[in-house]
């Protein structure tokens, strides 16, 4: 499971350093991707199958989903860490994500994020999230 936060910086070439403590938890093939809320997904070779099998049951004639698989699909990758841990990240997935250089690599159970410090801080922001409010959604959802 992937957990935690953490700092990091890409360099010129599109390369960022992935945590030891996340990498830990990868498999060695792994598909990065746009995301949602402007930022990237990284998923695990084995996480990733079950992602696309989901997205394989959307009906085909349903308008909303065809784009939903489009903008996974489309922008997805596939992905080895380099012997310094880097990846590297396509020029199309650094513009989605508004990445320039410091960027917060999120751990989220199944998943990494990868989002541009500006982004994540702006998304953090007490005016745009309230942990009270989707506490209390969470709890309809039965968690």
């Amino acid at each position: 499971m992937f957990i935690g936060e953490y700092n990091h910086k890409i360099d010129n070439r599109g390369r960022i350093n992935i945590p030891s403590k996340l990498r830990y938890d990868m498999s060695e093939r792994f598909y990065l991707t746009k995301g949602l809320d402007n930022c990237l997904f990284l998923f695990p070779e084995d996480e990733w199958k079950v992602f696309e099998e989901k997205l394989k049951t959307l009906p085909l004639t349903n308008r909303d989903a065809r784009a939903f698989v489009r903008m996974f699909f489309a922008g997805a990758t596939e992905c080895v860490v380099d012997k310094q841990g880097r990846i590297n990240i396509p020029n199309n997935l650094i513009k989605h994500s508004d990445i320039n250089k410091d960027v917060m690599i999120i751990g989220v159970g199944q998943r990494i994020e990868l989002w541009s410090k500006e982004n994540w801080e702006k998304y953090n922001e007490p005016d745009n999230i309230s942990y009270d409010d989707i506490a209390e959604k969470m709890a309809e959802l039965g968690i």
